[in-house]
């Protein structure tokens, strides 16, 4: 699951269509993690106070990680809001995604038939136009060193696509870093070169 997929690029896209005299707005949203996911929501339901219903679907985390889902008919129908726009989103393979689909209602049943066109299509055709980009997953570590060290691992982290994400000049260098999951058995051999053995990364996160 520590492969590399597609995000949303841009913070929003939005699709409008009118069916049936109801306006179905759509909005796509990067958002890592559940809390972002749902803190869209909040912030689309305070900009369209007036509108009847706010469904939302999100995939927070990886595509395949079936803890990161979510989804709400928020008053339509069961099934038919909610889960083709879930379904939509999965079907994309983009990832840390949320859609929600804002309906001002028109005055004209759609069927639930129709609403499941009309929810799932707004999500098909907002998809159509989001820009994507790669995320590739990285890990955070912290490694200590003498200063005379410094150059080579500035060096090792270029080399194995990581980041230096703070460095504390104390008694020794103190270095947070972070490298792709794929990149972190490379990067800790030559690691172990470099240093014959003397400097060992100490992971921040699992």
């Amino acid at each position: 699951m520590m492969d590399v997929y597609d995000i949303p690029a841009e913070p929003l896209t939005i699709s409008e269509e009118t069916i049936k005299k109801s306006r179905f707005i759509t909005l796509l949203a990067h958002t890592e993690g559940a809390d972002a996911a749902r803190a869209f929501v909040q912030q689309i339901k305070a900009e369209h106070p007036t509108a009847r219903h706010h469904c939302w679907a999100y995939v927070a985390g990886h595509p395949d990680d079936s803890q990161q889902l979510g989804f709400s008919d928020d008053g339509e129908p069961s099934g038919t809001a909610g889960k083709p726009m879930l379904a939509q989103l999965m079907g994309s393979r983009v990832g840390e995604i949320t859609a929600v689909v804002v309906r001002y209602y028109g005055g004209i049943m759609l069927g639930t038939g129709g609403l499941v066109k009309a929810y799932g299509g707004g999500v098909q055709l907002a998809l159509k136009q989001l820009v994507r980009k790669q995320k590739i997953p990285m890990r955070r570590f912290q490694l200590r060193c003498d200063y005379a060290q410094l150059g080579d691992i500035e060096r090792l982290v270029q080399r194995f696509e990581g980041e230096l994400l703070k460095t504390d000049f104390l008694d020794v260098v103190s270095l947070t870093l972070a490298l792709p999951h794929a990149q972190v058995a490379g990067f800790t051999r030559n690691l172990t070169d470099v240093s014959r053995g003397a400097l060992v990364l100490e992971p921040v996160d699992p």
